[in-house]
């Protein structure tokens, strides 16, 4: 089987905190409650629900909250997000191993099909409204050996599929905190990443037939 590596979006591969906040504060203002987008942005990662419940908002008021999010999010966000540094070129360090490329992430699948769309990225797989361990699922299904995010709920997906944990401290995550949930590496930004590949592609290699 060829070498599968598995990639969180938010943080890992892009950086929409811009429009995430924009979007947010205007889901805020039209409901007429207190969200913040600067404290969700600084935050990506766990399900848009659970960040809502974190802000205190109504139980029955979230469904709404996140349909009018959503709504916003392919006019407010994708024009205005960027590839995080080194993502191209960790996923080009990949295919020049022969690899495929996953997606995995716990943003709603449809706008996480934009975004790789409007960044020209080809994806092998990709899989949206997956969070921690439950990322393991997907990453066991396409037989990931690496995964590699920023937060400590993507190393639990990694650990739960038996895919080496690669962290990288370009989220809300620190060094400590992403070696503690069990990162077997953990990387300053994606930048490092094709080194580490590189280093470890012995490791990932289908045995000879023999």
């Amino acid at each position: 089987m060829a070498l599968t590596v598995g990639f969180d979006l938010d943080m890992t591969l892009i950086d929409a905190r811009p429009g995430v906040a924009a979007a947010i504060d205007q889901v805020g203002a039209e409901f007429g409650v207190d969200l913040s987008g600067s404290d969700f942005a600084s935050h990506l990662g766990p399900p848009l629900q659970d960040m809502f419940r974190d802000a205190g908002m109504d139980e029955a008021l979230i469904p709404a909250l996140m349909d009018r999010y959503r709504a916003l999010y392919p006019a407010v966000v994708i024009a205005t997000t960027v590839a995080m540094p080194g993502a191209d070129e960790a996923m080009a360090a990949v295919r020049e191993l022969g690899g495929r490329v996953l997606v995995i992430t716990g943003k709603y699948e449809p706008n996480a099909r934009l975004h790789v769309e409007a960044l020209g990225w080809s994806i092998d797989h990709l899989r949206g409204e997956l969070w921690s361990a439950g990322k393991g699922v997907v990453l066991r299904e396409q037989g990931a050996a690496v995964y590699v995010g920023d937060h400590v709920g993507d190393v639990a997906g990694a650990l739960a599929a038996d895919a080496v944990p690669v962290a990288v401290t370009t989220g809300p995550c620190d060094r400590q905190e992403l070696v503690d949930a069990g990162a077997e590496v953990v990387l300053t930004s994606l930048e490092q990443f094709p080194t580490w590949l590189s280093d470890n592609a012995s490791r990932f290699a289908e045995p000879m037939a023999g």
